[in-house]
């Protein structure tokens, strides 16, 4: 029984594992060069495969479907992949927020586990192979058509009684990840949600946002508001950076995934972000007065001294519309409130998010709809199976989108290497 796997990243490696192991005769087409090109460059080259959390606290860390993920879960979770790491003999270690990383830091050694199991169990995988169509008979599919990578006029036929897309999303393209299957989907009816980048750095608007480029603020408060609702979409505590083109840093990233739809929407959202979240509004107001009464001769460019990081001052000076040479003594109460006004909410104007190119998931692709979450199986088209970044499922960082990836790989191989078999 014959199964054919289009992609060796996350998910097609875990699908390939599954059903090797219930014993089907399995064959990995990968465009690239090597397997789990883009495993490599996961948590910076360290590879942050899964998270150390309860298995519950997975679903709040998925943006979309999050109850699609259930059965995938159910049948493959995180210490099912923690145990298959460790057997593969690749030490683990649990770090900040239950981040798991291999000891050595290493991402290959995670794509080691996979490809030295997958040898073990008679995988073979074709590299420098990318499939250009699928073979449907009679409303099943029974196999793809492929051809060599930079040779796409010489095609090829392979048979299979299943199919499993585990091909990506559009993300860092150049792992070749670049949503090249798709039309194909498309092509056969399915529906599919227009792909975003997730996980990404977003642009902002106004010339002092440049002007910072470099800094790093750690424990603040970012706030994105919908500007048809005036109401938040998304508030997140943590670290931040400001770029040349806008804002980047975890708490960022996260929104990115959270806000990306009604920004595609709206065009434009409102931000802000509360510099000093530990302060209540009253000790913040009499630590400003403090400041006044303890340096009363004091130029007003220089309030700011013990407040904030030195590449913010000058912006913050200029946004408060008040003299620079002005002395604190002659700062009037009006002007202090100002002042804790945008301490409290900086003000942000998003107008979009970088590309494909720097994002690290894509949200959007196949609706799950279409695709049965017990088995992963495409409900239109017995015999292909769809899993990992393809679908419309995307979470946050820490481990959660890989492990989804795997979860979703390692049932559809099972449920496939089942019906075949």
């Amino acid at each position: 029984m014959k199964i054919i796997i289009v992609g060796a990243g996350a998910a097609g490696m875990a699908a390939a594992a599954s059903s090797a192991e219930n014993g089907a005769d399995v064959t990995i087409l990968e465009r690239n060069e090597k397997a789990g090109k883009k495993i490599y460059i996961t948590g910076k080259g360290r590879c942050n495969f899964t998270n150390a959390a309860p298995i519950e606290d997975f679903y709040q860390n998925i943006v979309t479907n999050p109850k699609f993920m259930y059965s995938a879960f159910a049948h493959f979770d995180n210490q099912d992949m923690i145990k298959f790491i460790e057997d593969a003999g690749v030490p683990t270690k649990v770090e900040r927020g239950g981040r798991l990383f291999p000891v050595s830091d290493h991402a290959s050694d995670i794509t080691r586990a996979f490809t030295q199991t997958l040898k073990r169990l008679g995988v073979k995988t074709e590299l420098d192979t990318r499939v250009t169509g699928l073979i449907v008979e009679d409303g099943k599919v029974t196999g793809v058509k492929a051809a060599e990578e930079g040779h796409l006029s010489h095609q090829k036929e392979y048979r299979a009684d299943a199919v499993i897309l585990a091909a990506g999303g559009k993300s860092y393209p150049t792992t070749g990840s670049d949503g090249n299957l798709i039309p194909m989907l498309k092509d056969l009816g399915l529906k599919v949600n227009q792909c975003y980048p997730a996980l990404v750095p977003l642009e902002t608007e106004g010339a002092y946002i440049p002007q910072m480029q470099g800094l790093s603020l750690k424990n603040v408060e970012l706030r994105i508001f919908s500007v048809k609702k005036k109401k938040p979409v998304y508030d997140e505590f943590g670290e931040m950076l400001f770029t040349h083109f806008g804002i980047s840093g975890p708490i960022v990233l996260s929104a990115s995934s959270n806000i990306a739809k009604i920004l595609m929407k709206e065009g434009t959202l409102k931000g802000e972000i509360d510099l000093k979240p530990h302060l209540s509004e009253e000790k913040l107001r009499n630590r400003l007065i403090r400041i006044v009464e303890e340096n009363p001769n004091r130029n007003f460019s220089h309030f700011f001294d013990d407040l904030l990081p030195s590449k913010m001052i000058p912006v913050m000076v200029d946004l408060t519309g008040i003299d620079p040479a002005k002395k604190l003594n002659s700062v009037t109460k009006q002007e202090r409130e100002k002042i804790l006004e945008l301490l409290r909410h900086f003000p942000l104007t998003i107008t979009g998010t970088r590309g494909f190119n720097e994002a690290i998931i894509t949200g959007g692709g196949l609706s799950v709809k279409e695709v049965d979450p017990k088995t992963m199986q495409v409900k239109k088209y017995p015999g292909l199976y769809a899993c990992g970044e393809m679908l419309d499922v995307d979470a946050l960082t820490g481990g959660f989108n890989l492990q989804s990836a795997f979860s979703m790989g390692a049932l559809a191989g099972y449920s496939a290497s089942k019906e075949t078999i």
